[in-house]
């Protein structure tokens, strides 16, 4: 008697951690399926073009930043922050003239569009930050507008 019973529990038990195992799983599968979305942006004024494919995986953000602004070099790196409310804050990691160099960006999400923010820098260990990110101005800068991802 005693042994049918703990033969019982014991098939309980292993029945109760598989359905665990197989909803975590599926939850797993949830997250690293579900969390991460895609989303491109472009910019053409004049003579002056720029691109912005982002990955959004909850507030991190990655992806890759090109400038082709007339008369200038061009240059193109990939970006790495989060969201901060409505302003994606990144590092800007790129190449310009054969060298590589980083410097903050930030956009502000607004109808639809990333609008690119300005504001005072400066310099420590070789990066360029903005000296507050709450000082940031929105007006003149790039706007980017969505566009499908290629």
């Amino acid at each position: 008697m005693k042994l049918r019973c703990w033969t019982f529990i014991l098939v309980i038990g292993v029945f109760t951690a598989c359905q665990n195992n197989q909803s975590a799983q599926k939850d797993k599968e949830k997250i690293i399926s579900g969390a991460t979305e895609q989303s491109c942006y472009t910019y053409t004024k004049n003579k002056d073009t720029a691109s912005l494919m982002l990955i959004i995986s909850g507030r991190i953000i990655t992806g890759e930043l090109h400038y082709q602004l007339f008369e200038k070099d061009s240059n193109k790196g990939i970006i790495k922050g989060e969201m901060r409310g409505d302003t994606l804050v990144a590092d800007y990691i790129f190449n310009s003239e054969g060298k590589q160099s980083t410097r903050q960006v930030a956009f502000l999400r607004k109808n639809g569009k990333l609008i690119e923010g300005s504001g005072e820098v400066t310099e420590k260990n070789g990066k360029v930050y903005f000296r507050s990110t709450s000082d940031l101005k929105f007006g003149d800068a790039i706007e980017f507008t969505k566009v499908s991802c290629k």
